[in-house]
């Protein structure tokens, strides 16, 4: 075949097939790591204890650490923290492309609160999500301010339990668009509780989180559930892509 003649719309078509594609990648003279990346469609997910970095580190030093990150083609999304006092640290994230950095943010949460950054999900075009943790709103520029309109716009009552936050992410630029907060709620004062994220996934629609939740889980509107058994409890929740509403939540021994 010769490859003057090959039409973007015949591009388009082969890569649709896998074996195709492969072919088509010989003829073009496309590299076996260009390929793959031409016809990536496989979400991927990271979920780890954080890790810290900086935004002027290295790749080879931020991937020594082993913490979340996530690869589609060339590019790669690390997340993390930033330890900017004895007492506190801040959420970090850095995208590089091809072993040069793109960008680098370092202006989510920048308060008090002792946030981190150790959860990722990619589907290698606009979908982005970042998993952080939180112990608390203090004044300054924190989650809430993307979070609002969002299924829970605040950390609520209390402070000192780690919670987490949802934020949906620009992969271009690393711009949080909209977050929300995910956090357990004690039924006996109405006071936030813990929340670890352990997984996440995505199906073009929704974005369903795996989680271990202390007492207690929050149902779909927000309110505690009724458990027994001893914490943590194995949560699940289905958000919409928008993180406006949970579609579901379950939990076992609670209901």
């Amino acid at each position: 075949m010769n490859n003057s003649m090959i039409s973007s719309r015949q591009v388009r078509k082969y890569l649709q097939f896998p074996a195709l594609s492969v072919i088509l990648a010989a003829n073009l003279g496309i590299t076996a790591i260009d390929a793959p990346a031409l016809a990536q469609t496989t979400t991927v997910s990271s979920v780890k204890n954080s890790v810290t970095f900086t935004c002027n580190d290295s790749e080879a030093k931020i991937k020594a650490k082993n913490g979340a990150r996530v690869t589609v083609g060339t590019s790669t999304i690390y997340i993390g923290y930033q330890q900017v006092s004895s007492l506190n640290k801040d959420p970090r994230i850095i995208r590089f492309d091809k072993g040069v950095k793109k960008w680098c943010r370092s202006d989510y949460e920048t308060t008090g609160d002792d946030g981190s950054g150790y959860g990722l999900i990619w589907n290698g075009g606009s979908v982005l999500y970042g998993v952080f943790s939180s112990t608390g709103s203090q004044t300054g520029n924190d989650f809430r301010r993307f979070a609002t309109g969002r299924w829970l716009p605040s950390y609520g009552s209390g402070g000192g339990a780690k919670v987490a936050v949802i934020a949906r992410i620009d992969p271009g630029n690393g711009k949080v668009n909209y977050a929300t907060f995910l956090s357990a709620r004690k039924p006996s004062d109405g006071k936030s509780n813990s929340l670890i994220v352990k997984g996440l996934s995505w199906n073009g629609t929704t974005l369903t989180v795996q989680s271990d939740s202390w007492w207690s889980p929050r149902r779909a509107n927000k309110s505690s559930m009724t458990c027994s058994g001893s914490s943590p409890f194995s949560y699940r929740t289905v958000f919409s892509g928008d993180l406006k509403t949970v579609n579901s939540a379950s939990a076992t021994g609670c209901k």
